[in-house]
Order: C-alpha cells, then structure tokens, then sequence
C-alpha cells in the first residue's frame, strides 16, 4: 500500500514536472513570435529616419561589440553555473550567479548609455518611424535581460535559503538558463541585423 502511494506520488510529481517544462518552452516561442513581430517592424521602417539622424551616423560598434561580449560571457557563467548544480555545489554556483548578475548588469548599463547618448543627439523614439522601431526592439530586449536579473537573484536568494540542490530547483535553473541563452540568441540577431546591417 505505502509503495502503491509513493509511486503516485512521484508520478504526480512528474507529470507536474512535465508540464512546468512544457509551459516554459510554450512560453519561450510566444517570445519568439514578440521578437519575431519586433524584427519584422523594424525591417519594415529600416532606414526611416524622415530627414533625422541615421544609425550609421550615430551608432557606436565600438560600444555594441562590448554589449555582446558581456552578454554572451555572461552566457558562459551561466553555462558553468548549471555545471555546478549538477554536482550540487551551491557555493559556486551562487559565485557564477553572482558574475552573471553583474555582466548582465553591466550589459543593461551600456544600453541605457547608448539610449540616453541617441536621444541626446536628437534621435529619440520619437524621431522617426526607423528610432521608434528601434527604441521599441532593443528595449524589449533589453526589458527582457532585466527580467532575467531579478528572476536571477530570486533563485540565488532560494538558494542561499535551502543549500541543497533538489531537483525543483535544478529545473528552476535550468529554465533561467534557457531563458538566458535565448536573450543571447535574440542579441546575436539584433548585433548583425540591427546595428551591422544599419552600418555596413
């Protein structure tokens, strides 16, 4: 009878498991459709800037190119941060949460630079239909990345309450990271079809 019991239980528990994923990955492609409308505006109105600033007269590759490298180092804390909680070592991994909060962090703080820099030189969201289209992508992503920041310190805070790495909350992480490594992706889009295709 106790064993009939405890086998339902853990198939409850995976079920419930099962469908926590699968809400996450469903999750994951309706932003893939956010993005994908965001990009598809974008292209629409490329090069739109009614007699105002253009991109390739103000954007920075310079400043971008240290944008992307955060990001996707960031990407690399993470990755050795899931390392660590499959060998249940908490300490590291709150340590490569904690570089990965800040090169997130530093990320955020370059953006909001850029932004306050375009709308300085009188290429605001308001500008024209191209700045609008811009503001609207790369802040999405951006809002994104904040996101994944304060879900960040969330399950760090978790972890520092209950050490023991259960497997809930390696499928927590696991979820964060698939959530970080899309922003990387959407970044790598928006790097090439943004700033380089605006440029070159």
């Amino acid at each position: 009878m106790a064993q009939s019991t405890l086998s339902a239980q853990h198939a409850h528990e995976h079920e419930h498991q099962s469908h926590s994923v699968f809400g996450f990955w469903a999750y994951l492609m309706t932003d893939c459709v956010l993005f994908a409308s965001l990009f598809a505006t974008f292209a629409m109105f490329e090069m739109q800037t009614a007699g105002g600033p253009t991109p390739r007269e103000l954007f920075n590759l310079n400043d971008v190119a240290y944008e992307t490298a955060l990001l996707l180092t960031s990407s690399l804390t993470f990755g050795l941060a899931m390392i660590s909680a499959h060998f249940r070592k908490s300490r590291a991994v709150l340590a490569w949460l904690f570089v990965t909060a800040l090169l997130g962090a530093g990320f955020l703080w370059l953006e909001l630079h850029e932004f306050a820099h375009l709308i300085t030189e009188g290429a605001g969201p308001q500008r024209s239909a191209f700045w609008s289209a811009f503001f609207t992508l790369v802040g999405t992503h951006g809002l994104h990345v904040a996101i994944g920041l304060v879900w960040l310190a969330v399950l760090a805070v978790q972890i520092m309450r209950r050490p023991q790495m259960t497997e809930r909350g390696l499928r927590r992480l696991a979820c964060l990271s698939l959530f970080w490594h899309f922003l990387d992706i959407v970044w790598i889009c928006v790097f090439s079809f943004v700033y380089l295709g605006s440029v070159i």
